[in-house]
């Protein structure tokens, strides 16, 4: 059974998923429903239906659910037992099989919801009745491939997901924004910009072309900086490690599913899905006395994580990609100074790029390990830091990692979308497990506190976020090409490339566009490339002694000296504009 609806919105969204089965049952009797909860933006059915349906059939079934919306069928709900439910549903395998689960559990009795001739298997809430859903925005979206409980061994379903919100003006609303957001799909981008691409022959891992690299690198050289500037150490560390090393951390329990094996001289390996125990081992390469502490250990380690083809998207969701990770030894009094240095250091790198965030303490999950006391004494030290420090948040119940608590960070970019990046995560089970230790001020041995941090989180899902949020024009010191400089005829050749070299000797990024193309063809594709600033350099060009500079977004031409052009970009670079 899904998550109950909790507000209106969702109630109302459940609703008119109820609304949708009853539609495709009306237009296709033959189908087998499956199950319609509410989601973000909208809501979804899986259906198996006895002859596929596309796109094209999704009008008349989103007719047919106005049609009965007129109706104002009631929602009624009704608790019947077991016996009275499976007869209900004989002809209907998925609800019957829910059933069987709820006997299982110990139940004997169910609720079911009917509306109009339509019954379904259902906790509710549902609205009072079609009524309510008159002036309701909806509209039937698309279609999608959804296997029966997220089990790839059991049979694929077809999913119509749906729109709703609470009238037409936010509907249209939520449309508009979203043919921005396709618009700046970092997908897309990513391949017009020529900054990535993936491959058949590795699915779900990026391979960074020249100028996806720069970007790459230049803003893991950044926080790296920043890093430093703070008094970290950066390490590297392997990234296959002996199984022993991932049943002692607890991930060969936890996390197994979503790891990659293999065997090196018949013992057992894993692929690294994290990088904390490789950072364990290098704190355990040598004694540590009170005076050291807080020790602040970094890695952009390349991790690897099993992810089902089906969820792959793009950078958001990959195989392979490379965490910033940081773990911080620190005694128990130190914890509440490093948590908040840490919330500094987060909001420095997220107000560079103009980053709203929002901050959720997740709490202990159902897999905890360790004593629950530990864990209660790590939540409230989280609880307190965020207190003191007057930061909103929202507690996100349950969705602490298998080790400890954590305080999760949920940017918001240009178009309103939120993005989880970087956490903060409290755990005292590792130091534990691995038998961690340091000498305190009376000689004897004590047991560090760790703290697990992120700040960009994957590097290339953060990249692929600063696409969207851009919408691929990136800052002039994240962009791989800063200066085009286009010549108008043979001529003026070697003037741009006498004038490349000079940007090129200052420091700058620069691409020529030296084709044998109309100068209105080179410059629309300078304009689509999003280059910060376009020369285009003819007879009148070389004759002045200043430079015609075009500025991205802007249709005029600027009049600057050369000297002032280039100090006026390394001022933008060194100022992170």
């Amino acid at each position: 059974m899904h998550k109950q609806p909790n507000n209106q919105l969702e109630i109302i969204r459940h609703s008119l998923a109820h609304i949708l089965a009853t539609a495709v049952l009306k237009l296709y009797p033959d189908t087998q429903i499956a199950i319609g909860p509410a989601i973000e933006d909208g809501f979804y059915y899986d259906f198996d239906f006895k002859d596929k349906i596309t796109p094209e059939n999704l009008p008349a079934i989103e007719k047919e659910m106005r049609k009965l919306i007129k109706e104002n069928l009631k929602f009624e709900q009704q608790k019947i037992n077991i016996l009275e439910a499976k007869e209900i549903f004989k002809n209907q395998k998925y609800k019957i099989e829910l059933i069987d689960d709820l006997v299982s559990q110990g139940e004997s009795q169910v609720s079911i919801y009917k509306t109009g001739n339509f019954v379904d298997l259902c906790r509710g809430p549902h609205i009072e009745s079609t009524q309510i859903l008159k002036n309701v925005g909806f509209k039937l979206d698309k279609l999608a491939g959804a296997y029966w409980r997220g089990d790839e061994h059991k049979p694929m379903l077809t999913r119509i997901y749906a729109l709703a919100f609470k009238n037409q003006q936010q509907l249209d609303e939520f449309l508009i924004l979203r043919q921005e957001a396709i618009k700046r799909d970092h997908r897309k981008l990513g391949q017009e910009l020529d900054l990535f691409s993936f491959q058949s022959q590795a699915p779900g891992m990026p391979f960074w072309h020249n100028k996806g690299n720069y970007i790459w690198q230049k803003l893991v050289d950044w926080v790296s900086d920043l890093m430093r500037q703070r008094n970290y150490e950066i390490n590297k560390t392997p990234i296959i490690l002996n199984k022993d090393l991932w049943l002692q951390s607890g991930h060969w329990d936890h996390y197994a599913e979503n790891m990659y094996f293999t065997k090196i001289d018949d013992q057992d390996f894993a692929v690294k899905p994290m990088n904390c125990p490789g950072n364990i081992l290098i704190y355990k390469n040598t004694k540590h006395s009170y005076r050291e502490l807080p020790i602040r250990a970094g890695e952009f380690g390349l991790v690897h994580r099993h992810e089902l083809s089906g969820v792959l998207s793009g950078l958001f969701r990959v195989r392979c990609f490379t965490q910033d990770d940081a773990h911080i030894y620190c005694t128990q009094e130190q914890i509440q100074a490093e948590i908040k240095n840490l919330l500094d250091f987060m909001h420095q790198v997220y107000s560079t790029f103009n980053f709203k965030y929002r901050i959720e303490l997740s709490t202990k999950p159902d897999k905890a390990m360790g004593d629950p006391k530990i864990w209660e004494l790590a939540e409230k030290t989280l609880k307190q830091v965020l207190d003191q420090t007057g930061q909103d948040y929202k507690i996100n119940e349950g969705d602490g990692a298998f080790y400890g608590p954590k305080i999760d960070f949920h940017l918001e970019d240009a178009l309103g979308r939120s993005w989880q990046c970087g956490t903060i995560q409290l755990d005292f089970q590792m130091p534990e497990k691995f038998d961690l230790t340091y000498t305190n001020s009376d000689g004897q041995e004590q047991r560090p506190v760790m703290l697990h941090r992120t700040i960009l989180g994957s590097v290339e899902r953060f990249i692929g976020v600063l696409i969207e949020h851009y919408a691929g024009a990136l800052p002039i010191w994240l962009s791989p090409v800063q200066i085009k400089i286009i010549n108008v005829g043979e001529t003026h050749e070697k003037h741009c490339q006498q004038l490349a070299e000079e940007f090129r000797q200052a420091g700058l990024q620069v691409e020529l566009d030296l084709a044998n193309e109309t100068v209105g063809n080179k410059i629309r594709k300078a304009i689509k490339e999003k280059i910060p600033y376009m020369l285009v350099i003819g007879d009148k060009e070389m004759e002045s002694k200043d430079l015609h500079v075009r500025i991205r977004g802007e249709e005029k031409v600027v009049k600057i000296s050369k000297k002032k052009f280039i100090a006026q970009i390394l001022k933008e670079i060194e100022d992170k504009k």
